[in-house]
């Protein structure tokens, strides 16, 4: 699976100003009602009650927040690059940076892990990490993100 396939341009963030957490996640519904056509209070409840259950925060300075959203008729994914690094709750205690949000149709199990998996293993790639972080571009973000190689199948 590629990131291309359920990341749109216009859900690229370059630098978000936000400050917490919870202004991080209230953007990022802003953006997901802008690319979804859904309702921002919507997506920023399910986000909210996601990261209510633990933190999304999968260490090296990312989040991968995501959830279910009615309404929504396929996988939808939104990235941003924070201009200065929040708390995000991480486990390894690092500040956050960049945060890929997943957000798909309830019910999509096996596709929504498949979309996961693939996020985490481009944003466990230090290389990658390393360019989107000297990037406020939001073109040479999204070629980051669509383009980056896959060395490993997506499990099933």
């Amino acid at each position: 699976m590629d990131l291309g396939e359920f990341l749109r341009f216009e859900a690229v963030v370059p630098a978000m100003k936000a400050k917490s957490k919870r202004q991080v996640l209230q953007e990022l519904a802003g953006r997901g009602a802008v690319v979804t056509g859904l309702p921002e209070r919507e997506i920023f409840d399910v986000l909210l009650q996601r990261e209510r259950l633990g933190s999304t925060g999968v260490g090296h300075g990312v989040a991968i927040p995501h959830g279910p959203v009615r309404g929504l008729d396929g996988i939808v994914g939104i990235f941003a690059r924070l201009e200065r690094p929040i708390d995000f709750e991480s486990e390894d205690g690092l500040a956050v940076d960049l945060i890929f949000t997943l957000l798909s149709p309830p019910g999509a199990g096996a596709d929504h892990l498949k979309a996961l998996a693939r996020i985490a293993r481009v944003l466990r790639d230090a290389a990658i990490t390393t360019k989107l972080r000297a990037s406020a571009d939001a073109s040479a973000l999204y070629a980051l993100l669509t383009h980056a190689p896959t060395s490993a199948p997506d499990a099933a």
